[in-house]
Formats: C-alpha cells, structure tokens, sequence
C-alpha cells in the first residue's frame, strides 16, 4: 500500500511507501494519508504517533511535479488546500505526533515534518523549501510553520533561496531535535514514541493543546487556559495515581483505556 499504516500496542506508525518516486506526493497519496491519519487520530488505544517515509534516500521529496505542472488556478487551490488538511490533520491529533526524517524532506515534505510536534533525523537528511526555483511560494504551510520552528530570517533564507540545510545544520538552527546515526531514525522515534505512551495520556494529550493554544491566542488568554486545565484534572485517577505513586517510589499504572 502506498500509505502503510502499522500499530504496535499504543504507538502508529504512518508511513508513505512509495521509495521508487523519493515518496513524493500527488494528490491521490495525499487524500489516503488524510484519511489515515484522521482514522489514526480518533483511535482512543494509541497515544503516540510516528510519520516516517519508505527507505533511506527520501522522506518525502515533496509533492508530486508532474501532477503539480498542469494544474489550473482552480486546481492548485484545490491542491494546496488538500496539503493544508494533511499537515492540519497531523497538527490537530490529539496524540503527540514525531516525524522520523530520512533523507530528503524538500518542499512538502519539509512541510509536513513541520506539522508533526518534533522531529528526529537521520545523519542522511536533508531539508529545503525549493519552491521558488519552480516559480511558486510554498503552499502546505511552509511559510508559516518554518518561522515558528526556526525564526523568520533562518526561514526567509531558506525560501527565498532554496537552498538546502544537511541534517547537523537543522539540529544547529532547532529545526529538527535530534540526529541519529543512518538506519536509527524510525527506531529512535518509535522509542520516543512509546516513552510517551507510558505517560498519563490525558495529560499529554492537554500539554498538547495548550502548546498548541499558545500559538493561536494572547499569553494572557493561554495562560489562564492552561492554569484551568491544570486544576480540572486534580481529583481524577491519572493525577491521583501519577503523585500517589511518586509519593510511594513506585511506578504509576495510568488509565490507558
């Protein structure tokens, strides 16, 4: 299949699976990677999520440029908005989500590694908006979500240029968390992954929110939001069981269902 979809007790791994196109994405990958990730997201037993592309030589290498060439005006609406909903979707699970990044992440596929909450890479990747060299602006979000993750000059420079930045220069500028050795990547996010899983899920999946919160009110208003959702757990098993265990030096049997 070309959008792979594996599930190992409370983590998902999502993967595009289409190594002999470098995983590019036309428009019909990019409605079967939507639908799966909302049927992901809406599965209460996972708790954490990795994306990862097939191979070693390409996260994704953008979207698909034979399709792109001969759209209209209409249909490149229609195509960005679809990019749009991929990475909002992944913005949006309530389950954290770590993009495992091997090789190429150019063009859309740099964009929807933004849209995951952190990214690990391999030694081998290799980052770049390089859509002005075709003539067009980044469309998936490329110009919003690069400025959060590395300041806006880093960001300008890399769209306006299109240059592309090697994986020790992402790990410098804070585009991506961590470099691993090549052939660890997707094992190391899906340690991560599970790290995250063995936590309260409620209060992962509110942290989630919250930063997310940040981003689209005033300080003032998130953080009253997050001083409320702080106090609305107390009194619940997670908070309960999460000090009572801390308290008794013992490990925390959260309420995973």
């Amino acid at each position: 299949m070309p959008i792979d979809i594996e599930r190992t007790g409370a983590v998902a791994t999502i993967t595009v699976n289409n190594p002999d196109r470098l995983n590019a994405l036309n428009s019909t990958l990019l409605k079967e990677l939507y639908a799966t990730i909302r049927s992901v997201a809406a599965d209460d037993a996972i708790r954490a999520i990795v994306f990862t592309g097939a191979g070693d030589r390409s996260f994704i290498a953008g979207a698909d440029i034979s399709e792109m060439a001969g759209l209209t005006e209409h249909e490149a609406q229609a195509f960005a908005r679809l990019g749009h909903a991929v990475a909002s979707a992944f913005e949006q699970a309530p389950q954290p989500v770590i993009a495992a990044v091997n090789g190429f992440a150019l063009g859309g596929g740099c964009e929807l590694a933004l849209a995951a909450d952190f990214r690990f890479a391999s030694e081998n990747a290799v980052f770049a908006q390089p859509e002005v060299g075709l003539g067009i602006p980044p469309g998936w979000g490329g110009t919003q979500r690069l400025v959060r993750a590395v300041g806006e000059g880093f960001a300008a420079e890399m769209i306006y240029t299109g240059r592309r930045v090697k994986a020790d220069e992402a790990l410098h500028v804070g585009l991506v968390n961590r470099v691993v050795p090549q052939g660890e990547v997707l094992e190391t996010a899906r340690l991560t992954a599970v790290a995250i899983a063995d936590n309260a899920g409620s209060a992962v999946r509110l942290s989630k929110r919250l930063i997310q919160r940040g981003r689209e009110a005033a300080s003032a208003a998130a953080l009253a939001e997050e001083a409320h959702a702080f106090a609305s757990v107390f009194g619940g098993h997670d908070q309960r069981e999460g000090m009572d265990a801390f308290l008794a030096k013992r490990e925390a049997a959260f309420d995973h269902e």
